[in-house]
């Protein structure tokens, strides 16, 4: 029988000790892995989200959640500005601005945000038609690949929208014939999967229907209809309306008056200026405080069950010395015994190492469904990134370490005391 044999078999001839090892060491690398899982997710959804966006305009509030709400669409809006008010940075002549994309939140359809915008939002995630056209015409809606399968959306499709982000009863917008689907994006990988996209005008007249029916629309045009031609349609042209925000990308970052655009419209106008990359270094940094106090309670675990593991192993070898010594009878020679016990904290800690995988992936699975359901985003358990290698092989070093000094005594085991004993 070879050594690895032999150690499995005194590893599972104690089964209570073996499942202490594997559910304490399971937990701690789990949670680690847990932890990396989540991070190296969650950054990757933030990172590819920002888009090369500089600054977002909107109303003032927190700067925090009109980043998640107007770039993530995780949050609600902290209000709305004026088209008025925003005009001056949606003039393309701007010197300081390359680009401006006005959103306008508020509605949804069965969950998934409905975004009044221009084509130009398309540019920021590389999203690009998979069957279809673009919107267009008012009321048509260019629909992200996650929207076209989870709801089962196809061209030609009509919808009714829902006030506000959530499927409640009761909230449905009565606006005739509704949304038409006319276009269906390709896959991006980024938030423009998870977006029902229109005109501002569309969103502008179903709220205007709702609030103006009473009054016959007070001799306005509304634009119920599917064959008005919005391609001429200029949103300065609306002064009195409104819009959520305005997502700005600077001609050149490196320019001093660009830099400080932000300060102005804070300190000079009813706006607000955020900047994304350093709001999300703030939600880093609040996540990180907790995740740092998970994972250090996760190496406590691993530490604690690396003191499991040795004296698991410590206290067998006192049964076990009459065998030992047998088998240096039977010719086996020290260096033998002393790998039949590194083997055996070694295989302690690869089998904890892989309950801990399994553990992990479970996990952020089930945390993948939640974050689906609520946030729309899709995370999954079933990525293996690299650095599990990297705990895998630390893992067997923990396990060399708990093993090493039962492994030397196992060395110097005498045979002739054992016998006479």
């Amino acid at each position: 029988m070879n050594l690895l044999k032999l150690s499995w078999k005194n590893i599972i001839n104690k089964p209570l000790n073996l499942l202490l090892s594997m559910v304490l060491f399971g937990l701690g690398i789990g949670l680690i892995n847990f932890l990396i899982l989540l991070n190296h997710q969650m950054k990757s959804q933030f990172d590819k989200n920002l888009a090369g966006i500089d600054v977002v305009i909107g109303a003032k509030g927190s700067p925090l959640q009109m980043i998640l709400c107007n770039m993530y669409h995780i949050d609600n809006p902290t209000g709305n500005i004026s088209v008025k008010e925003a005009a001056p940075f949606l003039n393309h002549k701007h010197p300081l601005i390359e680009t401006a994309i006005p959103l306008s939140l508020g509605d949804s359809h069965k969950g998934y945000r409905i975004v009044g915008t221009d084509h130009s939002i398309l540019d920021l995630y590389g999203g690009n038609i998979e069957t279809g056209k673009l919107w267009t015409d008012h009321f048509d809606v260019t629909i992200g690949k996650v929207v076209a399968e989870e709801l089962g959306m196809k061209i030609g499709d009509r919808f009714q929208s829902n006030h506000g982000f959530q499927d409640v009863d009761g909230l449905l917008h009565e606006h005739e014939d509704g949304f038409v689907v006319v276009g269906i994006l390709e896959p991006t990988g980024s938030v423009l999967d998870q977006l029902i996209l229109t005109t501002t005008k569309s969103i502008w007249d179903v709220h205007g229907h709702d609030e103006e029916a009473a009054d016959e629309h007070e001799g306005h045009d509304h634009a119920h209809g599917h064959n008005h031609d919005a391609t001429g349609f200029n949103l300065v042209d609306h002064p009195d309306k409104e819009i959520t925000s305005l997502l700005i990308k600077f001609r050149n970052r490196t320019n001093f008056q660009a830099l400080s655009l932000p300060r102005n419209i804070n300190e000079n106008t009813d706006m607000q200026a955020a900047s994304p990359p350093i709001e999300i270094n703030r939600l880093y940094s609040m996540i990180g405080v907790g995740i740092d106090a998970l994972r250090n309670i996760a190496i406590i675990i691993a530490l604690v069950s690396a003191f499991s593991i040795f004296i698991s192993l410590f206290s067998s070898l006192k049964d076990r010395q009459y065998e030992l010594a047998l088998m240096r009878v039977m010719g086996a020679g020290r260096n033998t015994l002393f790998l039949l016990i590194l083997l055996e904290g070694i295989m302690l800690a690869i089998v904890g190492c892989i309950v801990g995988f399994l553990i992990s992936h479970i996990g952020m699975e089930v945390l993948a469904h939640y974050a689906k359901a609520s946030y729309r985003y899709s995370f999954t358990g079933w990525l293996f990134l690299k650095e599990e290698l990297g705990i895998l092989g630390v893992s067997v070093i923990i396990g060399i370490i708990a093993a090493i000094i039962p492994a030397i005594s196992a060395y110097r085991t005498d045979i002739h005391e054992t016998l006479a004993r």
